[in-house]
């Protein structure tokens, strides 16, 4: 007999397994509450989109609040590193301890060198392994020129108009050879050899890795763990591992017990629940949402599970834009109940709202959370106000409620 969870219990087990259950608790950020909450998480996707802030930087704040960004730059720059660069759902930071098994796994072969003649290839490829392993950790600009590297480049052709340099750094970055050291102030990474980042790389954790089949499971259970609720295709897509190897490491760790098969109602897929994961009684936070966070990464998941539509409207051209440029979901206890096109006008300090709508059936206190959240992240950008344009059924509302002196709730 599977266990019947209504669709209610299913969003607040999501909502637990993402840390998006409460309120964000009082005082201070320390590098402790952040580095749990990455643990927990075990990804953030990163996004070169700085219209708001980077988009590995949000999924903190929204779990968190006001927090000091340079704790992750620590996390990720210095030893023992909590949190490192690869391919993952898509790029990412992941756990460290996530590294070996996501290289058996992962297959961005378009993002390199691939179709390079194999030649020139290796050729260049030694190179920048020997440059590497004798100094600095160095950015492709630096690499190319510290190498003398010319060539010729077709400026009208798909690619990012990547020189033979860069594609070699990314088809090294893909085989596991050279890592993301840190990340320039252009966030151009500079890349050093992988065992500098991830010290021992031949170690018991690369053997164990070496077994393609336990390396899925451990991804699966991760994902699940992650998830709290889903389906195959929901934790397949977590760490954008293949469906079918997916499939066979739920069955895997159902008969482990680490799964459990549930039936959800209105949600008519099979489901599996983690045996860690947590039912609380009530959801009572409230969280901006990147467009790049966790919960939204599986499109139909969203919808099935909160009964929200979206879309990232980025690369639609403007006039078919239906919401905005970069719309952030607002989460409001369990439910979605909004969504706001918003930008960081950094030289003016202020916080633009562009567009504000409303779910159908959001509460009646949707603007005035909705206000204080935007407020909130106003003071974590270092950006003086809000402002809030006459664009979307929920404007209004929302202009009068961020007009109104800040709440004290914190949330």
């Amino acid at each position: 007999m599977h266990a019947s969870l209504s669709l209610a219990q299913a969003r607040r087990i999501a909502l637990a397994a993402q840390g998006l259950d409460k309120e964000r608790p009082a005082g201070p950020v320390t590098a402790r509450a952040v580095g749990r909450t990455f643990a927990r998480l075990h990804l953030v996707q990163i996004d070169s989109v700085n219209v708001v802030s980077r988009s590995h930087f949000l999924p903190f704040f929204s779990r968190l609040g006001n927090y000091d960004r340079a704790i992750l730059q620590r996390m990720a720059g210095t030893h023992p590193r909590r949190m490192m660069e690869y391919w993952a759902h898509e790029a990412c930071f992941i756990r460290p301890d996530h590294f070996h098994d996501l290289v058996q796994w992962q297959n961005r072969t378009w993002v390199g060198a691939h179709a390079m003649d194999p030649e020139l290839r290796n050729g260049v490829a030694a190179r920048v392994l020997e440059t590497l392993a004798a100094g600095q950790p160095l950015t492709a600009a630096e690499l190319t020129a510290r190498l003398g590297h010319v060539e010729d480049r077709q400026r009208d052709q798909w690619g990012w108009n990547w020189n033979a340099v860069k594609r070699v750094l990314e088809h090294l970055f893909e085989e596991g050879l050279v890592s993301a050291a840190s990340r320039t102030e252009s966030f151009e990474r500079r890349y050093t050899l992988t065992a500098r980042v991830l010290p021992g790389p031949g170690g018991e954790a690369a053997a164990q890795a070496r077994d393609a089949a336990a390396a899925m499971d451990r991804l699966i259970d991760a994902a699940a763990r992650a998830h709290g609720i889903g389906t195959v295709r929901c934790f397949a897509d977590y760490f954008r591992t293949p469906q079918k190897a997916a499939a066979m490491a739920v069955r895997n760790l159902v008969d482990t017990g680490r799964l459990q098969p549930v039936t959800v109602a209105g949600w008519d897929r099979p489901l599996y629940r983690h045996v860690e994961a947590k039912l609380p009684r009530s959801a009572t936070g409230r969280a901006l949402l990147s467009p790049f966070d966790s919960l939204v990464f599986e499109r139909r998941r969203l919808q099935e599970l909160f009964g929200f539509h979206y879309r990232i409207e980025i690369y639609t051209p403007e006039p078919k834009r239906r919401y905005g440029y970069y719309v952030l979901p607002f989460l409001l206890r369990d439910a979605i109940v909004a969504r706001v096109d918003l930008k960081a006008d950094r030289a003016g300090g202020l916080l633009l709202v562009r567009t504000a709508h409303a779910e159908p059936g959001a509460p009646e206190d949707t603007a005035v959370e909705l206000a204080a959240e935007l407020k909130l992240m106003a003071e974590w950008l270092g950006l003086g106000g809000v402002v809030v344009s006459p664009t979307g059924d929920l404007a209004s509302a929302l202009a009068e409620a961020v007009a109104e002196p800040a709440n004290s709730s914190i949330r």
